[in-house]
């Protein structure tokens, strides 16, 4: 089986080294690893030039543009029908691309769902961990691969059109899984496909990156995954909005009634079941005690990204 893996990169000096060499170490040799660099401005591409003097399979197309268009523009230079791709700032498994690409032994597979591995160092890493993605436990039939572990066909990339190329766009995966399930492509599901995903390291990046995952959710204007429901992204992000305006109302309602008790116990059940959540996982106290302020900090990101979308 001929496999291409595909990357897009853009200043990602600090991540490029290590994923690249993951790549190269995995015990399924892919025949080629396609690099498009968006313009990075730091060491990211000489870094990837020193790579390609060790091994001739990665080739490097420099090319300004959204990672989404360098997704594409590396998929059509992929000379192989299997296409894997994955994300700088990740770093893959040993076993990662063996196990991605198996199920393509049947046919009728056209998509291949790998998973990731939250790292985080810190305490406020791993409780960032809860909100930025799945956990294994949550790991089922239903689950949709993002493009830090994915694989498919051409052919089903060429189905749906590609990723949608909007500048920036961070809901490129999540449009492609919903048209390839609308077109009832099969997946494979391949909890064992890992790659180990670093978390942001301040909470300003924490929230910049659920207020843009939150923004291009809202604009796809997908409201309902096929077997998500209620548990869709937009739908979620809608529950925030009412939630705090609940909230607000009651606040309001505080001033001229004697409802603070009842206001000021919700609040603290709040950030009980915030704490909870995260201790649930990490059993860690040291871990759990960000969970409150990282619940607010996750709110207040997901409601202005998806103001922001609905109205932009």
């Amino acid at each position: 089986m001929n496999i291409s893996v595909c990357i897009t990169t853009y200043n990602e000096e600090e991540s490029i080294g290590a994923l690249l060499d993951s790549l190269l170490a995995q015990s399924l040799k892919p025949d080629e690893i396609i690099i498009v660099d968006g313009g990075s401005s730091d060491k990211t591409v000489e870094i990837i030039n020193h790579y390609q003097k060790k091994d001739r399979s990665i080739k490097l197309l420099k090319e300004k543009c959204s990672r989404a268009k360098g997704r594409n523009l590396g998929i059509e230079i992929a000379k192989n029908e299997i296409i894997a791709i994955t994300d700088a700032g990740c770093t893959a498994h040993p076993d990662w691309l063996e196990k991605l690409t198996e199920p393509f032994i049947h046919k009728e597979v056209d998509i291949s769902a790998g998973f990731y591995q939250m790292k985080g160092e810190s305490n406020i890493q791993k409780a960032m961990s809860i909100y930025l993605g799945v956990r294994p436990d949550s790991f089922d039939a239903t689950f949709l691969p993002s493009t830090r572990s994915i694989a498919f066909r051409r052919e089903a990339w060429e189905a749906v059109g590609g990723f949608p190329d909007e500048d920036k766009n961070s809901a490129e995966d999540t449009y492609f899984n919903f048209h390839t399930l609308k077109l009832g492509m099969k997946y494979a599901r391949v909890k064992t496909a890992l790659v180990e995903w670093g978390m942001p390291k301040t909470i300003g990046e924490f929230y910049e990156k659920i207020k843009t995952y939150a923004l291009w959710d809202a604009r796809t204007k997908i409201w309902f995954f096929p077997g998500k429901g209620l548990t869709s992204h937009n739908i979620k992000a809608l529950s925030v909005i009412l939630r705090y305006l609940t909230g607000l109302v009651l606040l309001v309602f505080t001033f001229t009634s004697p409802l603070l008790p009842v206001f000021l116990i919700l609040v603290f059940a709040y950030f009980v079941w915030a704490f909870r959540k995260v201790y649930l996982e990490f059993k860690d106290t040291k871990v759990a005690i960000f969970g409150p302020v990282l619940q607010i900090v996750s709110d207040l990101a997901v409601m202005q990204g998806f103001i922001r979308g609905m109205v932009g």
